[in-house]
């Protein structure tokens, strides 16, 4: 299977195709890798691999702090990471196309991307100004009943938004259209549901599209009663995660 190095970008959420992705980057080796993303051609994807953070930090440390108000803070491309990267990442991950990349006047930058495809990560490369990630891409089967499974998380996730809309006491209407792709389907519930990072990363890396689902299905109808019993639950735009500062 044909392998890609890419510039990494290590997050404290997930990823996935489909999702649009914003980010404000302030740290130097973000900004080193957005510098070097502007040398491709506007005509090309400018990309780069997001990954789930298993263990570190998002944000490297800046000051000393507690424990130890002397220690001298991280630097470099794999600060807040441990000695092997690589061990601290979820396997599993993203390939994002950076549609916009806006440099401010400060040197920092405000950048929107997309998710794309899935991506398995194999090794982490610390030697140059930031991280980069050799990755071989993850394909994906429909699996059984894959069109049938669709249908009923769709209705179930139409009846997850309208607890939602109550809860928050306001209309969660997008102005677009549900998809009706079995894949755009999984992939799209997973980024708009309310679940933890663990929960998300599961969803991210199941084996096909009508595993995904299947396991999808179930939360819906989980978190669906939840907010039935505890409407206090946030809102959020189907497509488009946080923004991360870095």
């Amino acid at each position: 299977m044909t392998t890609a190095r890419l510039p990494l970008f290590p997050l404290n959420s997930v990823l996935f195709p489909g999702l649009v992705l914003p980010l404000n980057i302030f740290e130097e080796r973000y900004r080193a890798m957005m510098r070097e993303l502007l040398k491709t051609p506007e005509d090309e994807p400018r990309r780069f691999a997001v990954v789930t953070i298993r263990d570190g930090h998002e944000v490297a440390p800046s000051a000393p702090g507690i424990p130890d108000p002397t220690a001298v803070p991280e630097l470099g491309p794999a600060a807040g990471f441990g000695t092997d990267p690589l061990r601290s990442f979820h396997k599993v991950g993203c390939v994002a196309d950076a549609a916009t990349i806006r440099e401010r006047a400060d040197g920092t930058f405000e950048v929107l991307a997309t998710g794309t495809t899935r991506a398995r990560l194999l090794s982490v490369d610390a030697s140059g100004p930031f991280l980069t990630a050799e990755l071989e891409p993850v394909l994906e089967a429909p699996g059984e009943e894959a069109g049938a499974l669709a249908e009923g998380v769709l209705r179930a996730f139409r009846q997850y938004q309208k607890r939602l809309a109550g809860a928050r006491e306001r209309s969660l209407a997008t102005g677009a259209e549900l998809p009706d792709e079995p894949g755009v389907v999984s992939y799209l519930v997973a980024a708009a549901m309310m679940l933890d990072t663990p929960t998300k990363q599961r969803l991210l890396q199941a084996p096909d599209t009508a595993s995904r689902l299947r396991d999808e299905l179930k939360l819906l109808r989980t978190e669906t009663a939840i907010i039935r019993n505890l409407p206090s639950l946030p809102a959020a735009e189907l497509t488009r995660g946080p923004t991360h500062l870095n």
